[in-house]
């Protein structure tokens, strides 16, 4: 297991963090996600941190607050010391029927936070993340509210997730503007076969120097080599009752063919493949993985020992390549000339 610096901070975290969105689930959408109970998530825990991983992504939605408890008790049980872990959850959706037990105001965070710190059994969270985008309250309130927490010893970090490029440097801009706590971390989808974020959010990452936290690295299980292009399947995969995140079936079976051949090749998985390819790109900092079983966990922890040859990385980049989109296209073909430039001074 390899650890890397997080964002701007001087903080390092594994390469692999374990999700837990697969704890606490019963009914609904939460139980068609994964249904690991106290015990079987203790399992998963314990095999997570024997193989390295110091990382682990909750959030309080996730099988409505259960998850975070059992993740708290879990590291108890495992009699794990706080400063070991690095311990994220999120808040932003419902927790609540009323109208402001949601979004990102001030009134929700503070509420929320008090509730995550208490079901997950610790005097602080180590990075507390923004889960999504609130039309309704302006950012400087939310950047404000953050800051208040850090402040107040309760969070250490904070980061956010599934926002755009300009909301990110927007909330960046008032965080340097008023001396304020900035977001150290994104939190998004990524995959070979789902690279959408590399048109704009990756080149604002790399400038602003923010972390990249990648969720459903295998998207959604299409690329474990569980899925046909003819549309079979394995029994017990999780598209079957939860079809998530969209993606473009065409890509993505393009890019589950070269997987498998790569797989076999090296005799691993095509998901340890696909995390091989992720974990090989400069500008992510930790890819989460969950997993129902030990068995799925080890196949994903396996992928820190994968090191994709040039070629390899050249052949998935190739079958994965996003279709041309203003203005990338004309900013490749105008740049040509400095880029040219930087090459012939040895800065490219």
């Amino acid at each position: 297991m390899r650890y890397k610096k997080f964002g701007n901070t001087g903080l390092f975290v594994s390469e692999l963090c374990l999700g837990a969105m697969t704890f606490g689930g019963q009914d609904g959408l939460w139980g068609q996600i994964g249904q690991l109970q106290q015990e079987e998530a203790n399992r998963l825990v314990g095999r997570a941190l024997e193989a390295g991983v110091n990382f682990i992504d909750t959030a309080d939605v996730y099988a409505e607050g259960r998850s975070e408890t059992i993740t708290g008790q879990a590291l108890r049980d495992l009699k794990v010391a706080r400063d070991e872990v690095v311990l994220a959850t999120k808040v932003f959706g419902p927790t609540g029927a009323g109208p402001n037990a949601r979004g990102n105001s001030r009134h929700h965070i503070m509420e929320g936070v008090k509730r995550s710190l208490a079901r997950l059994g610790t005097d602080h969270i180590d990075l507390y993340q923004i889960h999504g985008f609130d039309p309704a309250t302006p950012i400087e309130e939310t950047v404000r509210s953050l800051d208040d927490l850090v402040r107040q010893g309760h969070v250490r970090y904070v980061g956010v997730s599934n926002w755009s490029a300009w909301q990110i440097m927007k909330a960046l801009g008032i965080a340097e503007r008023r001396g304020l706590a900035r977001f150290e971390s994104l939190q998004a989808y990524y995959t070979v076969a789902g690279r959408d974020l590399e048109r704009e959010l990756v080149p604002m990452l790399r400038s602003e120097n923010v972390g990249l936290m990648v969720w459903s690295p295998l998207a959604g299980g299409l690329l474990s080599g569980k899925y046909g292009r003819d549309g079979s399947v394995d029994a017990g995969s999780r598209r079957l009752e939860f079809d998530f995140p969209p993606v473009d079936r065409d890509r993505a079976y393009d890019c589950v063919d070269v997987l498998r051949r790569l797989a076999e090749a090296r005799g691993v998985s095509p998901a340890q493949v696909a995390l091989a390819w992720l974990l090989a790109q400069p500008v992510v900092s930790s890819v989460i993985i969950g997993a129902k079983r030990v068995d799925q966990l080890d196949d994903n922890l396996a992928a820190v020992g994968l090191a994709l040859t040039a070629d390899e990385l050249a052949e998935l980049d190739k079958v994965s390549a996003l279709p041309p989109e203003y203005p990338g296209w004309m900013h490749v073909r105008q740049g040509e000339y400095r880029r040219q430039q930087l090459r012939e001074a040895g800065l490219a």
